[in-house]
């Protein structure tokens, strides 16, 4: 399961998606996350995910990357969805009942609804990482926060640490996958028992997984000193950003969605009863 986490990893391609400046990147999946929030019906919801599949189709990045993003959070959103059918108060007679548990018509809709938003929401932000190189990201939100410099914020090193993070988390994913078959091949028992068991288990793992974590941190301190880096002060883009018609234009499609999806919540309850 380790090996099919895909967050933070970037595919090369020559797709539109691939090709739009990193700057409205960013812009346009903070712009999605919006249109997430602001659906109020599943039609609307509906509507975002079919966005969000035409935009990996147009990156041709594969669907079963979809499936792999999810996996990490698989977790999560059962605990949401099982919280919500719990906690979440409807009006008229429970469909269910039994000792504490409760559940009403509310709670499903609820629950369901939760959950497809938490599922969209994540395949919108890997494909920003899917499509954008580190190298990439780190200039695109440079350049975003920049209006901050004068305030003395360290752009430059923000930037530079969140790019860094991203990076190194298929490296994590990949030496804890290792660190685990090694502890297996000794003798250690990973997979069975129970919650408290599995967390007990996992210390032989965390320890040499924070060990290496802070080795690799410390080689690249030195690598970037061998090589003068001194922040972002006095350097140069080897790349410079540019926007074209394409940028734009993704982004007025951006534009015309979220007022479809405001329009939609509108009028759409006027439109059913009619």
């Amino acid at each position: 399961m380790l090996k099919d986490i895909t967050i933070g990893q970037y595919f090369p391609g020559k797709s539109i998606i691939h090709r739009l400046d990193s700057r409205f990147k960013i812009i346009l999946d903070i712009a999605y996350v919006v249109m997430l929030f602001l659906a109020g019906n599943y039609f609307t919801l509906l509507l975002c995910g079919l966005f969000i599949l035409m935009a990996y189709m147009l990156s041709h990045i594969s669907f079963s990357l979809i499936f792999k993003s999810l996996k990490p959070i698989l977790p999560i959103i059962l605990l949401t969805c099982i919280l919500n059918l719990l906690f979440i108060k409807g009006e008229g007679e429970p469909l269910f009942q039994w000792w504490i548990i409760t559940i009403y018509a509310k709670s499903i809709d609820t629950s369901i609804y939760m959950t497809l938003r938490i599922i969209f929401l994540i395949i919108g932000m890997s494909l920003l990482t899917y499509t954008t190189s580190p190298i990439e990201l780190t200039d695109a939100i440079e350049r975003l926060l920049s209006p901050l410099k004068k305030v003395r914020f360290p752009v430059h090193e923000l930037a530079m640490m969140m790019t860094i993070a991203l990076r190194f988390i298929p490296t994590l994913v990949e030496e804890t996958d290792k660190i685990m078959s090694a502890q297996k091949a000794r003798g250690a028992d990973l997979d069975t028992g129970g919650l408290l068991k599995r967390a007990k288990a996992l210390v032989p793992v965390l320890i040499p997984l924070f060990v290496s974590a802070f080795k690799r941190a410390t080689e690249l301190a030195l690598a970037m000193e061998c090589r003068c880096y001194r922040g972002g002060d006095g350097r140069t883009k080897m790349k410079i950003l540019k926007s074209g018609v394409k940028d734009y234009m993704a982004l007025l499609v951006m534009g015309l969605m979220i007022t479809a999806v405001v329009l939609l919540n509108i009028y759409l309850p006027v439109i059913a009863f009619v």
